[in-house]
């Protein structure tokens, strides 16, 4: 009974604070799930194991997770329909966040794509792709794949907002922004989330990570582990040893105690992957580890 009952623990999601995006209305877990990972090699095509895929997803979902993010630009569409087939008809508890504003090219390349008639139809897209009437969230992503680049998101985002008014979309988001662009989003209809590069290592986001958990709005970082130097990666290396855990686990516990507003969605196509990702949410750190750990990105 005892090996049972720990096999058990391992495999959910430890009890945690959730987060409300929006008024309310829509309640997710802290950690959550990136699908990202679940496309074929360079997110592109179909995954070499397609049932392993959906076996994730799966798990993920009866870990307690209630928060998928995902896009159609992923594979493309690859991993919207491996989400609808898998978890389709979904929980009324589990909310699914995409992102428009770029495609792929057939070099596998990731070209914006955020004039109007290019948006309607990626929100268009995933509606079909996921089986949904209504997306929970929804992001804009800018920049380009070197980073956030500066100018304005006022026609692209105008955009949504009109698709929001339509009931096509509930909740809208930023993602690869710069400050000043998420200032302007809000300045033009309320956000519930900003999405962008931040981890030990890459701490530029922290004044906006602040000024956001003050207004109540998530920050949900992408590459946890993106980016570290081979002097910074042995700082984590070694708390992660002490604590007897992987490093991946030490920079997940350390991004939920950063701060209350910070969403997590790690992505794996691997269920024991997974399953040790969920252990970092899960993670004590001591303050010996967390002004250890701090010193990495100062």
């Amino acid at each position: 009974m005892h090996d049972e009952r720990q096999q058990h623990e391992q495999h959910t999601l430890p009890s945690s604070p959730r987060w409300y995006l929006g008024p309310g209305d829509l309640t997710v877990t802290r950690f959550g799930y990136g699908a990202m990972q679940l496309a074929g090699p360079w997110v592109m095509g179909p995954p070499a194991d397609r049932e392993g895929a959906l076996a994730v997803l799966r798990a993920a979902v009866e870990a307690g997770i209630t928060h998928i993010d995902t896009s159609d630009a992923y594979g493309p569409r690859i991993t919207n329909e491996l989400i609808r087939e898998a978890l389709h008809p979904y929980r009324a508890s589990l909310h699914i966040a995409t992102k428009v504003g770029g495609t792929r090219d057939a070099q596998g390349g990731w070209p914006p794509a955020r004039r109007p008639e290019e948006l309607r139809q990626q929100v268009r897209d995933n509606l079909t792709s996921l089986g949904l009437d209504v997306l929970d969230v929804v992001n804009l992503r800018l920049g380009d794949a070197e980073g956030p680049q500066p100018g304005s998101l006022a026609e692209a985002f105008g955009t949504l907002v009109e698709l929001q008014q339509q009931g096509l979309i509930r909740h809208l988001g930023v993602s690869n922004a710069t400050a000043e662009q998420v200032a302007e989003a809000q300045g033009i209809a309320p956000i519930v989330c900003v999405q962008n590069l931040y981890n030990l290592a890459h701490r530029q986001d922290d004044p906006l990570i602040d000024r956001l958990a003050a207004e109540g709005i998530a920050y949900v970082p992408f590459f946890p582990l993106g980016g570290f130097t081979p002097l910074q990666s042995a700082a984590l290396s070694a708390v992660a040893a002490r604590r007897g855990t992987a490093p991946m686990s030490v920079a997940l516990a350390w991004l939920l105690r950063r701060s209350p507003n910070i969403l997590l969605i790690p992505g794996t196509s691997s269920t024991a992957h997974l399953r040790e990702n969920i252990a970092g949410a899960g993670l004590d750190l001591s303050p010996e580890d967390l002004t250890e750990l701090d010193a990495i990105g100062r």
